[in-house]
């Protein structure tokens, strides 16, 4: 299957959406393991797991198992390393502030890009770009509040990690979606990874209620289901377009936040989210204007934005 056959925009902005439930739904289960005592590598390590024994059970029943078949093993062990970095980012941010203002903060991912996009593949941004990522971390300042207490700094400073990592990953996941199935890259990062959490277990391992339990086998199967759909959408549409469906997961944060924690955003989240997202709106709308300039040759194609 060539490339442009591959394109579903309005598919991959479906399954994004999903996706985008999904992790919401574990990021807040995440949050009752940690608050019920669990420690951060146990829960990643029961996070993994799920995914390297039902993957190859699944594909096995389909009689595909060599859909997880690959040429780029250094590839996938990169995606792991940062992979699992990003991972202790974001599930360390989760049990340090409310599900709302994490998931807000997370949303400057796309500003990230936009910065990596200039540092790493030198790419010309214009005053558009830039101004969106001004607006998007002036968001995140008016949520975070510093200095007022209102927010941990550690657990403002560790989303705007994520953040990072996000982008960074999802640049390299994009790259590998090219000629792996999403279930091949979602697999090898779980085989690579669940053997080092593994080491810490003997540190950190409780001996566990039955709520302990469900909590880690619900985000386990959330966490396996949310990531096919992420990286599949990655496969079927472009980044600067599925990840507008992203924003969408702050309605299903601050849900679960007042369903099971009973909290509810602060107006400085109401007021700092929306500069978030139109920043990230803004940006996608520009890439998206870029590409169809380079498209067609118009004059805009020659200028950055």
């Amino acid at each position: 299957m060539s490339a442009p056959d591959r394109q579903r925009p309005i598919f991959a902005l479906f399954i994004r959406l999903l996706a985008m439930v999904m992790l919401a739904l574990m990021l807040a289960l995440v949050k009752l393991a940690s608050e019920s005592g669990l420690a951060l590598p146990e829960i990643l390590f029961w996070r993994q797991l799920p995914t390297i024994m039902l993957i190859p059970m699944f594909l096995w029943w389909r009689g595909s198992v060599d859909r997880l078949k690959t040429k780029r093993l250094s590839q996938h062990g990169v995606r792991a390393f940062l992979g699992i970095f990003g991972m202790f980012l974001n599930f360390g941010a989760v049990t340090m502030l409310p599900l709302a203002e994490h998931t807000s903060i997370n949303f400057t991912s796309v500003m990230w890009a936009v910065i990596l996009s200039a540092l790493l593949l030198h790419e010309k941004i214009g005053p558009w770009r830039w101004g969106a990522v001004a607006l998007g971390f002036a968001g995140v300042i008016i949520i975070a509040q510093p200095g007022d207490g209102h927010l941990p700094l550690l657990g403002a400073l560790t989303a705007l990690g994520s953040a990072f990592m996000i982008a960074l990953i999802s640049i390299q996941i994009r790259d590998l979606a090219q000629t792996e199935d999403s279930v091949t890259i979602v697999f090898y990062f779980a085989l690579f990874t669940t053997p080092l959490l593994a080491l810490f277990l003997p540190f950190v391992s409780v001996e566990k209620t039955q709520e302990q339990w469900m909590w880690l086998i619900a985000l386990g199967l959330s966490g396996l289901v949310g990531q096919i759909l992420l990286t599949m959408a990655l496969r079927y549409g472009q980044v600067a377009s599925v990840i507008v469906m992203d924003y969408s997961s702050l309605i299903w944060a601050a849900l679960l936040g007042f369903l099971l924690f009973d909290t509810l955003p602060p107006a400085t989240t109401w007021l700092g989210a929306p500069l978030i997202v139109g920043a990230g709106i803004l940006i996608a709308w520009r890439e998206h204007r870029l590409a169809l300039a380079s498209k067609t040759m118009s004059p805009v194609s020659a200028e950055p934005s």
